[in-house]
């Protein structure tokens, strides 16, 4: 098959790794999916569609907002959507380790310790509020978000696939919350912000059936073995060299700016790309622009850099990072 590449118009690239009839069969019951939780999660569409490109980029997603906004609800339609099994933690200052992971309990019977799986062993796994938990309990996620499974006990488990982990965090500002470490950050692939309904989004939603009603009567678009074909299929996305060169310049940037004490890591130039892709496959094509690219950098990169104290502005210090990213995007030229 052929692909238009994304830095000419008219040059033809040949590529033998995704079939026409696949990607548009794909790319339909993704469309399904984003119109099925539009009728639940309503006023919402761009954070409904940074949150498709953060699944099928096989990452992980933060949803950061003030109570009551809908992050929760968000978490639970996704889950339903996709009919994969589905576990919440509800997490507290309280909470150990091996609430979420699991516990090796010795069984009299048997003689020997048997491994009693925690809520992490799931598909989804919505982790409501996880900043309350203490860096401990926290910690226990960075093997199964990294590396797809749990080691306990000098014993590896496997995770279910796809494994997604949904978080979701109030403003640190709040009382009694505990700010996520640059290395649990890391691990997400998208942390992206739900505000209030804006416009007359509030209005549908008070007219409309309640939102826990909407969300029993969402029924499943896809299942686990979909959600990896589209995974697949997002790896399959053509991205020219050029977009790599704007991307690495872009990485570049945040490495030597002033104002950012810490730069993007390797790890998320790949985030990035693979999001990219997913946006791109979202849109119906089979090749990335710098369309594709440009919206995502601040979702991707904002909690991964660290802003330094030569950064002088009126915003708050959660959208200070945001802010020095998007001043680095504009500075640069696109890949015409």
């Amino acid at each position: 098959m052929t692909l238009v590449t994304a830095n000419s118009g008219k040059r033809i690239v040949e590529s033998a790794t995704m079939a026409p009839e696949t990607l548009v069969a794909t790319s339909r019951r993704a469309a399904e999916l984003e119109n099925s939780l539009r009728r639940v999660i309503r006023g919402k569409d761009d954070v409904l569609r940074l949150a498709l490109v953060s699944i099928f980029a096989k990452g992980h997603l933060l949803i950061e907002g003030v109570p009551g906004v809908g992050k929760t609800t968000l978490g639970q339609a996704l889950a339903r959507a996709i009919d994969c099994t589905f576990q919440r933690i509800q997490f507290t200052s309280d909470m150990l380790p091996s609430d979420v992971l699991g516990i090796s309990i010795y069984s009299a019977i048997d003689q020997k310790f048997e491994f009693k799986r925690g809520p992490v062993f799931a598909n989804v796994l919505l982790a409501d509020e996880i900043n309350r938990t203490t860096p401990k309990t926290q910690s226990a996620l960075l093997e199964a978000m990294n590396e797809g499974q749990v080691t306990i006990d000098a014993h590896s488990y496997a995770l279910p696939q796809p494994f997604l982990v949904i978080a979701t965090q109030n403003p640190i500002e709040h009382h009694g919350t505990y700010p996520l470490p640059e290395s649990q950050l890391d691990r997400f692939l998208m942390r992206i912000r739900m505000g209030y309904p804006e416009g007359n989004a509030e209005r549908e939603i008070l007219r409309s059936e309640a939102g826990a009603a909407q969300l029993d009567n969402l029924r499943p678009v896809l299942n686990a073995a979909d959600v990896v074909e589209i995974q697949q299929a997002v790896a399959q996305v053509h991205v020219d060299e050029s977009l790599i060169t704007y991307m690495l310049n872009i990485v570049a940037k945040t490495r030597e700016s002033e104002y950012l004490s810490l730069g993007v890591s390797p790890r998320g130039s790949q985030m990035l790309y693979r999001a990219a892709q997913a946006m791109a496959f979202l849109e119906g094509r089979d090749y990335c622009t710098p369309e594709d690219f440009k919206p995502l950098v601040v979702s991707v990169f904002a909690h991964r850099v660290v802003v330094s104290s030569l950064y002088t502005s009126t915003l708050k210090k959660s959208e200070q990072a945001e802010q020095v990213l998007r001043e680095i995007v504009e500075s640069l030229p696109v890949p015409v």
